[in-house]
């Protein structure tokens, strides 16, 4: 009898729990759409005026001043040009922070859309293009727009929301500091202190409508590698008079590739190697002193990680001292490993259906791509997904990959982006990912 008035007690207690967030879903549901005109507009602004990491001034103007109209507490000058948002909830409660990046790419647009950037700039001395290559600007309207839904409901909201718009993800100028990086060390976790942190990117070739997640290593770490060879100079007509440092430099390239294909143990995860630029030389006659190699390594553990950066480092000093050259290496860190909290996202898995719907959320495949959104998820719990938006039917071969010229987002996938957000933050708040 006690076991039975036991149960009755929970299930009354479930209950009123259970409508309340039916109750909020439809809420979010419904502000969603109402700002979804809205998010369009925001995007095709953004779009039509991107800018460069660390040079964001005008869309962090336009972020601060919707976050202020909507009474958030608002910090600029974040990591440069980064903007922070603080929702303070009508009851107490943890703390969740939702992402967004806001930098566009040196890159020129080929679509012939009305919103499209004209932007020129200089950059590493060139003049270029500029576009929002990758989907940063919607990345910024979706996040503003979920700003708008949670402030809407902010007496009902369990604790509060930290809105991150982060400069620079694709990389600071030279020289500068950026990104999320710099974001962590000016304290975006702190102040107040971030319980979970969640994020979203738009993925051109998945359909509008789709959510895909991973649980553990989702992006790979990303390292910048500089090769110096250094042999002895000489007339092209002499090399026995000569260390060639271009022939060293061939075969470190060749010798590189085998640091993946025979010491990483691929039965367990990725690796990449790749070399991306050499320099060196002035005349077609004249063996040059030094050539320099640069590269990325990608990785999708913390072990091979360090596996690759010490491979790098053994290949290219001993093939060089081999040739009778020497090589200087350099490691620079550039990404970490973007890792889902397995927790965090087997808890979340629930609001994701429940917004998608169960047909339309799936694991995916690791990918060798990197964002620095790991940055965060090295001191607090994170949760990253793909939001889809390709176009339905299209198959995703014939379309533009991210950060080329012919680049296309659907925007009929941005409602969703809108309510994934908003209601990550609400469940998260009321309970979920923290028992």
């Amino acid at each position: 009898m006690v076991s039975v008035l036991r149960l009755a007690l929970v299930g009354a207690l479930l209950l009123p729990a259970a409508a309340q967030a039916q109750k909020h879903a439809a809420r979010i549901n419904a502000l969603a759409a109402k700002v979804e005109p809205q998010v369009i507009a925001w995007r095709r602004d953004l779009h039509e005026h991107p800018e460069l990491g660390n040079r964001e001034t005008r869309t962090a103007a336009l972020v601060a001043a919707e976050l202020r109209r909507l009474g958030l507490e608002v910090q600029t000058g974040v990591a440069k040009t980064g903007v922070v948002g603080i929702l303070r909830g009508g009851k107490p409660g943890p703390v969740v922070a939702l992402r967004a990046d806001m930098d566009a790419l040196p890159v020129t647009e080929e679509r012939k859309v009305p919103f499209a950037s004209k932007e020129r700039v200089l950059y590493n001395g060139q003049e270029v293009g500029v576009m929002h290559a990758c989907g940063h600007d919607a990345h910024t309207a979706m996040l503003l727009g979920a700003a708008n839904v949670l402030s809407a409901m902010k007496k009902d909201l369990a604790g509060t929301v930290k809105f991150v718009f982060q400069p620079a993800e694709e990389g600071p100028p030279a020289g500068e500091e950026g990104g999320a990086a710099l974001m962590v060390k000016e304290g975006v976790l702190d102040n107040p202190r971030v319980d979970a942190v969640f994020g979203l990117h738009v993925n051109a070739q998945t359909e509008i409508g789709q959510l895909k997640y991973r649980a553990g290593g989702m992006m790979a770490s990303s390292d910048v590698f500089t090769i110096q060879v250094k042999g002895k100079s000489a007339h092209g007509a002499y090399p026995w008079l000569a260390v060639d440092p271009v022939v060293a430099a061939a075969q470190i390239v060749l010798s590189l590739q085998t640091i993946v294909s025979r010491e990483v143990e691929l039965t367990d995860n990725a690796a990449v190697v790749t070399v991306g630029m050499i320099h060196g030389g002035v005349r077609n006659n004249i063996i040059p002193e030094q050539v320099e190699l640069t590269g990325t390594l990608r990785a999708l553990s913390a072990e091979t990680r360090e596996q690759l950066r010490q491979s790098v480092q053994r290949v290219a000093t001993n093939v060089a001292e081999a040739a009778g050259a020497t090589a200087e290496v350099s490691i620079r860190p550039a990404a970490p490993l973007t890792y889902n909290d397995p927790r965090l996202t087997a808890a979340m898995l629930p609001t994701l259906r429940a917004v998608a719907g169960s047909a339309a959320v799936s694991e995916m495949k690791a990918v060798t791509g990197a964002e620095d959104f790991g940055c965060y998820q090295e001191k607090v719990p994170g949760l990253f997904l793909y939001l889809g938006a390709m176009p339905r039917g299209v198959d995703p071969a014939t379309t533009a990959p991210h950060h080329t010229p012919g680049f296309f987002l659907d925007e009929g996938g941005f409602g969703l982006g809108v309510r994934t957000l908003a209601q990550l933050a609400v469940d998260y708040l009321q309970g979920a990912g923290r028992k």
